[in-house]
């Protein structure tokens, strides 16, 4: 079942095509990668998934639900994160999090409040207008994990966390989903999308360009090779899907295509092979690499120095 439909989805600000033909699912239960740059069209997405901005044209569904005629309903069954949390000055961090609760509708559960306050080392007895960018973060994670909710939609949310309270942020994302919860998280910190997450799908200039499991994309982008040998190895820049050689000493550096593997280290064999390294590619070489063709044609173009 999916928990999140989009379809054709399109936004225009004026003149200004944020979102172009998005179609995306986030099945239930699952924890579901949305990554791109600042200005990729995450954000609005997410925003027209909130109900705060209606699309041009196609349609976006929560529990089967339109997000946009429907919102109030879907928003007693969603919890949602931003990466930049704005809190009312003369309320305690514990008032807000109690009138969160309320207004979403949740039972007051006090020992899980507790729970995830001591968790989050926050103090809920100050004053909002004295509380750090980490500690605002705070405040709406306590707030979303203290809630019985089905979804939970996290826009950048460990903004402003430490790394303690970034592993202590992943351990509760994955309890959610032990307990079956459904996690849209759109995030820049790819090495967090990669611990977390079952599915990614990556958006550029508003447009969805992959969308899978970690393991079913990364055959679209490159393993990193060392590799040493009792003869030097001729023509490597040559070979189809080697890229970036680079020698020091008797030894090369190299990315590879994985398609090409085995024609590769066939040709890198009859050298004499001595030494042999080999990296899996990581989620942000399949983030840049889809990036790559944009750098290439801003630097023909002079906008970027080489």
């Amino acid at each position: 079942m999916n928990v999140i439909e989009i379809r054709g989805l399109s936004k225009k600000f004026g003149q200004f095509q944020a979102l172009k033909d998005v179609n995306l699912e986030v099945r239930e239960g699952e924890i579901f990668g949305f990554i791109g740059p600042n200005g990729a069209g995450k954000s609005t997405t997410i925003r027209v998934l909130l109900g705060l901005l209606k699309g041009s044209s196609g349609h976006a569904t929560i529990f089967n639900q339109d997000v946009w005629k429907q919102a109030v309903p879907i928003h007693q069954r969603l919890a949602y994160v931003p990466g930049d949390v704005h809190l009312w000055p003369n309320l305690s961090g514990g008032e807000v999090i109690d009138m969160f609760l309320k207004i979403r509708g949740a039972k007051k559960d006090e020992q899980r409040k507790k729970e995830f306050i001591e968790r989050f080392a926050l103090d809920p007895t100050k004053k909002c207008r004295t509380y750090s960018k980490g500690n605002r973060q705070k405040v709406a994670l306590v707030s979303a994990f203290s809630s019985d909710v089905d979804l939970f939609i996290l826009d950048e949310p460990t903004s402003g966390l430490d790394p303690l309270m970034e592993q202590t942020f992943q351990e509760c994302v994955l309890e959610a989903k032990e307990a079956g919860k459904t996690i849209l998280l759109s995030s820049h910190i790819l090495s967090e999308v990669e611990k977390l997450c079952d599915r990614i799908g990556i958006i550029r200039k508003g447009e969805i360009i992959e969308t899978g499991t970690l393991e079913g994309l990364r055959h679209l982008t490159r393993n990193q090779m060392t590799i040493e040998t009792k003869r030097e190895v001729t023509n490597l820049e040559g070979l189809q899907g080697v890229h970036d050689v680079r020698k020091d000493n008797h030894a090369f550096s190299f990315q590879i295509d994985t398609e090409h593997l085995e024609d590769v280290m066939a040709y890198i064999s009859s050298f004499g092979l001595t030494k042999l390294e080999s990296k899996p590619p990581a989620l942000e070489d399949l983030f840049m690499r889809h990036y790559e063709d944009d750098a290439q044609k801003m630097k023909r173009e002079g906008r970027v120095r080489g």
